[in-house]
């Protein structure tokens, strides 16, 4: 296991790297919110890329605490917290009443989490959360192993807790297989045949529409920049991809393909398969203004697509939803595993 200094957070604390390498794929892995700042495969034309649209430096995924990290205790939005036994849990909220990714100021990507296990090719990180965090209730136990293959970065999550609560853990990866620039022209194809709709803040309405006929059907493969200014109602919500879409699943659970990506230049083929039940196409819609991709080139608009695996948006309040409930005694599970394919 290759572990070096990468830096040192705002308040001192060192901050670690971990090289993960089995043949010519490597992953390089943060001790601080699992933050996961490179992919390297080879292309099509010999020469590895790094895929994944990584940050400048550490101050820079600090600051963001969302970008290529784990996300927790709740991925994606919640509306007016959640109720449970009876009991209402406000969360962190903005001003319209919305908790995205547990809340600003408190991620989980910006927290150091605890080397349980290293080795050449698998990390195994630890988080505790402790009763009321994010104001959730409960002390959640969080662990992620990320394990590398000759064509591969899986990811296995699990969460226990010592009172009733919810969970919805992800890794909020941005990919771009040619290593930098627009993604437009990749190809995308998702194994979903439907989306939940939101309102305009980007909550679920608890509906599940047919992708047939809009710019959401990527059951057959279609370059991302398509329809991704399509000016239909729902994309123009989020100027741009930023939704939940229901994974056709063989059983609940079922670990299956979720997506594929594949750049025509470099021919880097992504294959996503996933145990949850939904996946967050976001296409990179809104960009600080100074903020510099690992190479020193600012980022723009559409220069990554994040694939978020999850439960879906504002499951504790549509009973319709896949639960997303943890009881003591329960441990919640979940992997993900991100392939590329020899071409």
């Amino acid at each position: 296991m290759a572990r070096t200094l990468y830096g040192t957070k705002s308040d001192g604390t060192p901050v670690h790297a971990f090289m993960l390498v089995s043949g010519a794929l490597s992953a390089r892995v943060l001790d601080m919110g699992g933050t996961i700042t490179a992919i390297t495969v080879p292309g099509r034309d010999g020469p590895a890329r790094n895929v994944v649209l990584g940050l400048r430096d550490l101050a820079a995924y600090e600051a963001s605490g969302w970008w290529n990290c784990l996300i927790g205790r709740y991925a994606n939005r919640l509306k007016n917290g959640v109720t449970l036994a009876g009991r209402h849990y406000p969360l962190a909220q903005d001003a319209n009443g919305v908790t995205l990714h547990g809340g600003r100021g408190q991620s989980w990507g910006a927290r150091l989490w605890q080397v349980v296990q290293d080795s050449d090719t698998a990390l195994t990180l630890r988080l505790v959360s402790p009763d009321g965090d994010q104001g959730f209730p409960g002390t959640v136990t969080a662990q992620v192993t990320y394990t590398v293959t000759q064509d591969a970065l899986r990811l296995d999550y699990t969460a226990s807790t010592d009172a009733p609560s919810v969970i919805n853990l992800t890794n909020h990866l941005y990919f771009n297989l040619a290593g930098f620039g627009p993604v437009t022209q990749q190809m995308l194809q998702l194994n979903a045949d439907g989306v939940t709709p939101t309102d305009p803040q980007q909550i679920p309405t608890g509906d599940i529409i047919d992708v047939a006929g809009t710019a959401f059907d990527f059951r057959e493969a279609r370059p991302i920049g398509a329809r991704v200014d399509s000016d239909e109602p729902q994309m123009a919500i989020a100027r741009g991809y930023d939704h939940n879409f229901v994974l056709n699943k063989s059983a609940p659970g079922a670990l299956e393909l979720a997506a594929r990506i594949e750049d025509p230049q470099s021919g880097v083929v992504l294959e996503l398969s996933t145990t949850e039940p939904g996946i967050q196409v976001y296409s990179t819609n809104n960009v600080k203004p100074g903020q510099f991709n690992a190479a020193g080139r600012e980022i723009q608009k559409r220069d990554g697509l994040a694939l978020e695996t999850q439960h879906f948006p504002d499951s504790p309040n549509r009973p319709g939803f896949p639960s997303t409930l943890l009881m003591p005694g329960e441990t919640f599970r979940s992997t993900t595993i991100f392939r590329f394919p020899a071409r």
